[in-house]
């Protein structure tokens, strides 16, 4: 092992140790000397071959290191800490020419310059590849959009990429000086941003004109920002802008019209003032311009022409708007298409004014849907039995059916229909009383419907019967009309739960009337005539119709009843039925037939029955009343006291 004085290991570096050139303890045989450049003063250690090595068998000292320390004579350099490193290191720089002298000065510069390259190499390993700047450029790439993926280098060459980014820099370039151009309009910066980024087209068109202007005289010389410039400004892009937002134009839908124009925006104002005069509303010029398609290129007279046709088959003139409005695609009609699609219409037997009417209520018939789709749904139509005259009377009163879809809507309704047992004379008659059945959604509308009537006490098999006897009460709310109206008879009217089932399969248009203006009215009005709650809801449930009836006709009948027939009230609970009866037709005839044979009737006797059936039940009570009388008996009497004496009826 070595000494305490050797602690350090036999590796130097730069720095680690300069010797003083005034020191006295060198030797003057040693002249002054210089370290080595840094260059050869790197990280790696100095000499490794001449540094004292350690044998890890005997710990001895290298012979060679021996040997060099026998030649230095210890007066000049005396024994102290590191000596034997010292020696190594003064023998390797007598071995060195004269010119890596040591320089304090130079060695200090080329240290400071080392460590600025270092620094300079660190901070550039941590940014990213800077990527080609253009002229125009106005931000610093960022940089996910520097480094791209792998796959897009691999599928996309260097030159490729570098287009691209060229071309994504002016239309930066393009679209900041578009926003400019707002603001210079009077535009806030939120709107103008909000609608640069709705008019990329316009801001490619821009890019493209200010390239193109590149080749003119005039502008050659110009950069790329005032050529782009200079297109925005001869566009009327802003001006255009401006008007557009003084109708009522959102700036999506202002965004979406510039982009729409091929190249040329003079006909947006042209198309808008031309839309104002078939009175369509500003709010409603933007839905107009954006949903109708490719009609900037279409002149005005071909307009005036669809629009005259449209009025000489009487769809109105102040009728023109709301029908654009509602079915913009009808102005990119030719005119031998609209042609054929209004004789589609009047070849089902429809009057010109039916014609006028249904395009008003749903426009979309005219223009939205093709001629194969309005084919097909009519045949549907005709397959529940109809004939061309009806399904045209069908799509004049409800023109909304040509909205519906076959697959999704009609054939789903058909087969729910079928399975509550509705056939097809029933589909029919529903399709004729009330066509929006067909019209609306079976999950949401229809199906929770019938299953409220079959939880109140409908049977299954009735609850067909109870659809095609009153089809509007599947377009009725549940919850804002049946419920209530099931609510007030079970609460109001005395029906109980047991026969309200009954109430509803026997009368389902119950249901359809107002709870306050003619339930409640009648109710109380049979309360007011003394028949008790639970007698009324039994005569309910005999005949619910009772609940329907004006009290104009009730009154008459009732007093007809109480005051000339002079019958009691029992009767009329007994047979609810009196007040479907007319006064003037049956009531009063038979009732004086009765009078004039001296022979009384239940009402339900009375009033039931055709004329025939009555006039044999009143021929047989004459039969019956002249039997009774021959077979009377008379009491005979003293001649002085004879008296009559009145038969006695069996």
């Amino acid at each position: 092992m070595l000494g305490p004085s050797h602690h350090h290991p036999a590796t130097f570096l730069h720095g680690s140790l300069r010797p003083k050139p005034n020191n006295p303890n060198l030797s003057p045989s040693f002249p002054s000397f210089s370290l080595p450049s840094p260059s050869l003063l790197s990280r790696k250690p100095l000499l490794s071959s001449s540094f004292l090595a350690f044998d890890s068998s005997n710990q001895s000292i290298d012979p060679s290191l021996e040997e060099f320390e026998s030649q230095i004579d210890s007066s000049h350099l005396p024994r102290r800490q590191n000596a034997r490193s010292t020696s190594l290191l003064l023998r390797h720089f007598q071995s060195q020419p004269e010119q890596t002298k040591y320089d304090p000065v130079l060695d200090d510069e080329e240290q400071e310059e080392e460590l600025q390259r270092k620094r300079i190499v660190d901070e550039v390993s941590l940014t990213t590849r800077r990527v080609p700047r253009f002229p125009g450029s106005i931000d610093f790439p960022k940089a996910e959009q520097i480094e791209p993926p792998p796959d897009f280098r691999r599928l996309v060459g260097t030159d490729d990429r570098v287009l691209k980014r060229a071309l994504e820099v002016r239309r930066g370039v393009a679209a900041e000086i578009l926003k400019d151009a707002l603001q210079a309009g009077r535009l806030s910066i939120r709107y103008s941003a909000n609608l640069v980024s709705k008019m990329l087209d316009f801001v490619d068109r821009v890019v493209i004109e200010a390239a193109a202007m590149k080749g003119v005289a005039e502008f050659s010389h110009l950069s790329f920002n005032a050529r782009a410039k200079s297109y925005i400004q001869c566009s009327g892009v802003v001006p255009l802008v401006k008007w557009l937002k003084h109708n009522s134009m959102t700036y999506p839908q202002i965004g979406k019209v510039i982009c729409m124009c091929s190249g040329d925006l003079s006909p947006v104002r042209r198309l808008c003032e031309w839309l104002k005069s078939i009175h369509v509303k500003g709010k409603y010029l933007g839905v107009v311009l954006v949903k109708a398609g490719p009609i900037f290129n279409r002149s005005l007279d071909m307009l005036d022409e669809i629009a005259n046709y449209l009025e000489r088959n009487e769809v109105r003139r102040d009728w023109l708007g709301f029908v654009v409005t509602r079915c913009p695609q009808v102005l990119a009609l030719s005119m031998e298409e609209l042609k054929c699609r209004v004789k589609f219409y009047l070849d089902m037997g429809m009057s010109e004014n039916d014609f006028g009417t249904m395009v008003f209520d749903y426009p979309r018939v005219l223009g939205f849907y093709s001629l194969e789709d309005m084919n097909s749904k009519v045949q549907y139509l005709k397959e529940f039995g109809l004939s061309t005259e009806d399904v045209g009377r069908l799509l004049a009163f409800k023109p909304q059916l040509m909205g519906c879809s076959i697959e999704e809507r009609w054939k789903p309704l058909v087969k729910y229909l079928y399975y509550l047992g509705v056939r097809r004379d029933g589909m029919r008659r529903m399709l004729m009383i009330k066509p929006m059945i067909f019209c609306v959604d079976l999950e949401t509308t229809i199906a929770p419907k019938v299953r409220f009537l079959q939880d109140i006490g409908i049977k299954s098999e009735a609850i067909g019967g109870v659809l095609v006897k009153f089809p509007p009460i599947l377009t009725y709310s549940l919850y804002k009309k049946i419920r209530p109206v099931v609510i007030f008879l079970m609460t109001k009217a005395g029906v109980t739960q047991k026969d309200i089932g009954k109430v509803i399969a026997l009368d389902p248009q119950l249901v359809g009337c107002h709870i306050i203006q003619k339930l409640d009215i009648n109710v109380k009005y049979f309360l007011s005539l003394g028949i008790r709650l639970q007698s009324l809801g039994v005569m309910i449930a005999d005949f619910p119709m009772l609940l329907r009836y004006n009290l104009d006709v009730l009154r008459p009948k009732y007093k007809y009843l109480r005051r000339i027939m002079v019958r009691p009230l029992q009767d009329l609970i007994e047979f609810p039925r009196f007040f479907s009866y007319s006064l003037d037709g049956r009531i009063v005839p038979r009732h004086k037939i009765l009078v004039e044979h001296r022979i009384n009737f239940k009402l339900r006797y009375m009033l039931a029955g055709s004329d025939e059936e009555f006039n044999r039940r009143v021929q047989a009570a004459i039969e019956k009343r002249k039997r009774f009388e021959s077979a009377g008996t008379y009491a005979e009497l003293p001649d002085s006291d004879s008296t009559d004496v009145a038969p006695v009826a069996s």
